[in-house]
């Protein structure tokens, strides 16, 4: 038999919170049972900005999912990027080069920054503090304008490549993000004045949104969520990858899992990707940038037409050719050294696309539906650290240029499953504080 449902007591009222609510972000609802202000039951649902991700990226080539990765967590794009190009190197064995590796991880960690400011800058703003936000957000555009500078765009980058990256980091890179780094330590400096010690903040905050370690395991809880609880679980640490195991970086934990501990984690997150940063661009392997000149500058229409003279010209096979200004990065003497030496992974430099047959059929082999990246047939998963948790891509590979399966294991999932603990025996204001902790994004949620 089945149990007779309990019916609720008369004097409760059950309130739709979302989707609608400015802080729910047009993508969740909550159902509230309520006893006066406090929260008694709650039930969480999530599905309003499904996308159908996975389903999409198996229904396009290797390369072209790379773009859709960037829609996932769209605050760190690039740890997505980094991600799902390492699944599918992974399928090949191959092994990419050292200055590429640093050059990963500097930029995942810089996105990184950006994720952490806007979770804690956003949720500052949702409980009054606008001025907070004000100098975070100014972090993350100085940020952004380092993300531009390398990849030509600010929020969606696609920069990442499976075997390489798109291009070189731009000269003069080093001493800009140096200077950025600078100006994002002040930044945060001055954040701790704003709120860490500030007494509206802090009530707002401690105590409440309490989850503890078991709970959080429970819902399979990783990141600054689950490092709150006090267990140091850091895939950059626990499976490294890329040159992690080179450098030199703390794993901030908290202690009671509440929500002043989820903003005392990320703040220390930060600090400790400031490190990492320093580092890369410490240790990071410099590599050629100088080509052989001999011979005059040429546009590839002017190379195609000496080619075809009869007999060819003579210096054109040295001349270096001259590319249109949004092609700049993607030549030989600037992917070289962050490419892996694989043709059937690799696009050529744009010189020879342009300059030569066997670039051009290298290109068009690699691009043309049916031919493309053909990892051999297989199964992978690979973990990254993300700016929520763990962010997870498990491929299969049938030999052809489309995943015969993509599936992607997002934080957000993991950590929403657990809000309904974090609020029930709050009061309904407490559900803003507690929600903006999770820094659930609903690209990387619903998928």
């Amino acid at each position: 038999m089945k149990p007779i449902p309990q019916e609720p007591p008369r004097d409760h009222m059950f309130l739709n919170m979302g989707p609608s609510h400015p802080a729910m972000h047009g993508i969740i609802k909550i159902q509230l049972e309520l006893d006066g202000e406090t929260i008694v039951g709650s039930q969480v649902e999530i599905g309003y900005l499904h996308r159908g991700f996975e389903k999409t990226c198996e229904n396009r080539t290797y390369t072209q999912v790379i773009p859709y990765t960037d829609r996932l967590n769209y605050v760190s794009p690039l740890i997505n990027e980094v991600g799902f190009c390492l699944a599918v190197e992974k399928l090949f064995g191959l092994n990419v080069t050292r200055r590429c590796q640093y050059i990963r991880v500097l930029m995942s960690e810089i996105s990184r920054i950006t994720d952490h400011l806007t979770c804690i800058g956003a949720s500052a703003m949702e409980l009054g503090a606008v001025s907070a936000f004000l100098y975070l957000i100014k972090a993350r555009e100085t940020l952004y304008d380092l993300i531009e500078e390398v990849s030509g765009a600010r929020v969606m980058p696609n920069y990442i490549r499976v075997g390489g990256l798109k291009s070189d980091l731009p000269e003069g890179f080093e001493e800009r993000t140096r200077l950025a780094m600078g100006e994002v330590r002040s930044v945060l400096d001055e954040t701790h004045r704003l709120l860490t010690r500030n007494r509206i903040f802090v009530d707002r905050l401690s105590g409440l949104g309490v989850i503890s370690a078991e709970d959080a395991v429970s819902h399979g809880f990783t990141g600054p969520c689950l490092r709150s609880t006090g267990i140091g679980y850091d895939v950059r640490q626990a499976e490294p990858y890329l040159v992690y195991d080179r450098l030199d970086f703390d794993v901030p934990v908290g202690e009671t899992g509440d929500n002043y501990d989820r903003y005392l984690v990320r703040m220390e997150e930060m600090k400790q990707s400031l490190r990492i940063i320093e580092q890369c661009l410490a240790q990071m392997p410099q590599g050629p940038y100088q080509v052989d000149l001999d011979g005059r500058e040429m546009t590839p229409s002017e190379v195609i037409e000496g080619m075809k003279a009869k007999p060819p010209l003579q210096p054109i096979r040295q001349a270096r050719i001259r590319l249109s200004p949004d092609l700049e990065g993607t030549e030989k003497r600037s992917v070289q050294d962050v490419v892996a030496d694989d043709k059937t992974v690799v696009f050529p430099p744009k010189e020879d696309t342009y300059g030569n047959i066997e670039g051009l059929m290298q290109h068009f082999k690699l691009v043309m539906y049916g031919h493309g990246i053909r990892p051999p047939r297989g199964e992978v998963y690979q973990a990254v650290e993300g700016g929520n948790g763990e962010l997870g891509f498990y491929l299969v590979s049938d030999g052809t240029d489309l995943p015969y399966r993509l599936r992607c294991r997002g934080p957000c999932f993991h950590l929403m499953s657990g809000l309904s603990t974090m609020i029930e025996g709050e009061t309904v204001a407490d559900v803003v504080p507690t929600f903006g902790s999770i820094n659930m994004i609903g690209g990387e949620l619903d998928r």
